[in-house]
């Protein structure tokens, strides 16, 4: 984990020595200076890794499934609002006919809506590290994993990065692409928070996890193209950003390849990695992994029981 921090510290110092910030956007909440994120992501750490675990030893598990209804619900209308911001001002077309060319960092109402809408979604990734509270309080520590962990914490660090040195028009392509798979991510948590019962309309996790593939697959493309054309923008965010993706895509195939190319005889997905709802299939460039409390899932004992996995 020290590795990990001195790594960001490294790569934040080259950002800033690359870029200039922008009055406007310092000012809006959490983007003055790095200290309240890294504050919030230090008390998640802490209470995931240390403090939750510890409180919940001696009690039961909380029943969460009315809340995780209402949050799941949540994100799923919140992602699809996300996903509505860039076609209001018709980012994509912007991108599709000037290519890397940034707009000049003027206070126009283009570039106004685009850093908006990238607040909202830094926001969002900051309401996403409920996920992970979630299972500590439902005691699930074995679904607090690495994956989960580092997933949450690197993208909303990486999303308060994008706005705070790159509010420009360029993040808006992987904004848009994540928040879609979010919408379908959450609609599958959504359904298995809901109870067994539901589980039978989950037939299609397994697609979900190639949408979570294919979504890492276009943002190397993407991520490769402003590259490969020298777009203006801060070198090591870039390569940052490359370097995380193709951890994602690696750990996403690596558990496609567990839980559904070496199926148990019982059909039983492998043991993986969760983050907030309910069958097994992993999180996305925030990406989490759930299990409903209520659902079958294997578990550190051996017992066998159907799992749901989440990715945000």
């Amino acid at each position: 984990m020290s590795a990990i921090v001195q790594t960001v510290v490294r790569n934040y110092q080259q950002i800033v020595r690359e870029t200039k910030v922008d009055p406007m956007v310092d000012s809006w909440f959490l983007m003055g200076s790095p200290l309240p994120i890294l504050s919030i992501l230090a008390v998640y750490l802490w209470f995931v890794l240390k403090a939750g675990p510890a409180f919940m030893a001696s009690r039961k598990p909380y029943n969460l499934q009315p809340i995780l209804v209402l949050y799941n619900g949540y994100q799923v209308l919140f992602s699809l609002w996300l996903c509505t911001m860039p076609l209001r001002v018709n980012a994509i077309p912007y991108l599709l006919k000037h290519g890397c060319h940034p707009l000049e960092n003027q206070h126009n109402p283009f570039t106004i809506a685009v850093s908006n809408g990238a607040w909202w979604y830094f926001f969002s990734k900051v309401i996403e590290l409920l996920d992970t509270v979630f299972f500590v309080l439902r005691k699930k520590q074995n679904q607090v994993s690495f994956l989960n962990v580092y997933h949450h914490s690197i993208t909303c660090f990486f999303s308060w990065c994008y706005l705070k040195y790159l509010p420009g028009e360029q993040g808006v392509v992987i904004g848009f692409l994540n928040s879609v798979v979010h919408v379908v991510l959450y609609t599958y948590y959504l359904i298995a928070a809901l109870g067994p019962k539901y589980q039978k309309y989950l037939w299609w996790k397994k697609y979900v996890t190639k949408i979570q593939l294919a979504q890492f697959c276009i943002m190397l493309a993407y991520l490769g193209t402003l590259l490969v054309f020298d777009c203006k923008l801060p070198k090591a965010l870039t390569f940052f950003f490359v370097g995380n993706v193709v951890i994602f895509l690696f750990l996403f195939a690596d558990f496609y390849r567990k839980a559904y190319s070496r199926r148990s005889p019982k059909g039983s997905a492998a043991k993986s990695e969760s983050g907030a709802a309910g069958e097994a299939v992993p999180a996305p460039s925030g990406s989490k992994h759930v299990e409903f409390c209520d659902a079958p899932s294997a578990t550190d004992s051996g017992v066998a029981r159907r799992k749901v996995q989440a990715a945000h």
